[in-house]
């Protein structure tokens, strides 16, 4: 569990320069392959570690029978929670903050 999460803050993206318009604006237009052929890259796309974070996240599975269970000892009143492993892993997230770490799954 994270708190303060940092994928509920905003993307920033920075503007486009001058020279960085200007460059594109004048390329010269690429010719179109034929039919069947494989195309050549033309621009190339780096994903920040956050970005990648919330790809994977989008793979993560759950325990369904898990998240009934302790659902139902909610309704019963007999859910315990144990503080040491909240604070344990509070101090874990905000150790791997400061590091700079990439998050643990």
């Amino acid at each position: 569990m994270k708190i303060g999460n940092p994928a509920d803050k905003p993307v920033v993206t920075p503007a486009a320069t001058p020279s960085s318009t200007a460059a594109t604006t004048n390329a010269a237009p690429s010719a179109p392959s034929a039919p069947g052929q494989p195309t050549e890259a033309s621009a190339q796309v780096a994903l920040s570690s956050t970005a990648t974070s919330l790809l994977s996240a989008g793979d993560a599975e759950f325990n369904a029978g898990k998240v009934e269970s302790v659902s139902q000892s909610i309704e019963r009143g007999e859910f315990t929670i144990d503080a040491g492993v909240i604070a344990d892993k509070l101090i874990a997230n905000a150790a791997e903050l400061l590091s700079g770490g990439a998050p643990r799954a």
